[in-house]
């Protein structure tokens, strides 16, 4: 099991650094998320002041852009990288899509799938000196000059990892990427009856199996008060959210997510914690010391995910 840092607040000065000392820690991998700031720029930072760890966006928001751009600066930064960088996408929420970026919405998964497609068809074409003509429902890139073509990335392209909570999401990436992205908001009886059910499905209709594919998991921990009273504010936040809804209903605790919504509509954030419980809480939060909390990590995960990415610091490196 590979060992990640996720950082979600960073600048773009900042990364660089805190990469560095996650390289230094022995970390395998550095994961940016897409808040406040532009992840690829920020890994841009991180490239040039690490040399051995993966880097990656965790995630990248695809439908604020288009093919084109994200096939651009990820082939830029697997150069910058000399072959480091993995490319993490996600759709978002409807409402930050129209209402934020003043992008289009329709059929999520259908759309990231033709994403993933046009991206891989722009690579091709890069990589061979094909024509492209790639036509989809969604996306269309037929015109390629030489003046605008990068040529041979001697690190070949980006994995691609897609990150999901729905099942038909989830199935999309077993089918078309390289890696799945498991959301903070998952537990592990999610993860095993609904997740891994839906990768599977996607990689035989692509005619493969589990093998090889990574799975990564991003995971609430906690160790003492402080931790577990910013991870009940966080999983409140989440659990307000419709598309996370469906983690809830497997847990009977689809009345909780209609709490937690009408509060949030309230604007009564501080308040929404309070309706976490202990039970709740031990779901999606591996809670534990600072020395027992890597043991737990690999009891709840071990033999599910690939690589693992622990909301705060642990003290010993997984070896499973």
């Amino acid at each position: 099991m590979k060992l990640d840092k996720a950082a979600v607040e960073y600048s773009p000065a900042s990364a660089g650094d805190i990469a560095k000392r996650a390289e230094d820690a022995g970390y395998d991998g550095f994961w940016l998320a897409e808040t406040k700031h532009d992840p690829f720029l920020a890994l841009a930072g991180a490239a040039a002041a690490t040399e051995r760890i993966e880097l990656g966006t965790a995630i990248a928001v695809a439908f604020a852009r288009n093919p084109m751009t994200v096939a651009t600066t990820a082939n830029d930064l697997r150069l910058l990288s000399e072959g480091r960088f993995n490319l993490g996408l996600g759709s978002q929420i409807e409402a930050h899509i129209t209402k934020r970026f003043a992008m289009p919405w329709s059929k999520p998964a259908a759309r990231m799938r033709e994403f993933v497609l046009a991206l891989r068809a722009i690579w091709h074409a890069w990589e061979t000196g094909e024509r492209l003509a790639f036509r989809g429902e969604f996306y269309k890139h037929t015109l390629m000059t030489p003046f605008f073509d990068p040529g041979t990335n001697p690190h070949g392209p980006a994995p691609i990892y897609l990150a999901g909570v729905g099942e038909l999401m989830t199935e999309v990436a077993g089918e078309v990427a390289d890696g799945f992205l498991c959301h903070n908001f998952t537990t592990e009886r999610y993860l095993r009856e609904v997740t891994l059910p839906a990768l599977e499905r996607g990689r035989a209709k692509a005619g493969r199996s589990l093998e090889g594919f990574e799975i990564s998991g991003p995971v609430f921990t906690a160790t003492n008060d402080d931790e577990i009273a910013d991870v009940k504010r966080q999983i409140a936040f989440y659990g307000s959210t419709p598309a996370y809804k469906p983690v809830l209903d497997l847990h009977g605790w689809g009345a909780l997510h209609e709490d937690l919504h009408r509060m949030s509509r309230r604007q009564q954030w501080a308040e929404m914690s309070d309706l976490i419980t202990d039970e709740v809480l031990a779901e999606f939060c591996v809670l534990g010391t600072p020395e027992t909390v890597t043991d737990l990590l690999l009891e709840r995960y071990g033999d599910v995910v690939t690589r693992i990415s622990p909301s705060r610091n642990v003290l010993q490196r997984p070896e499973k």
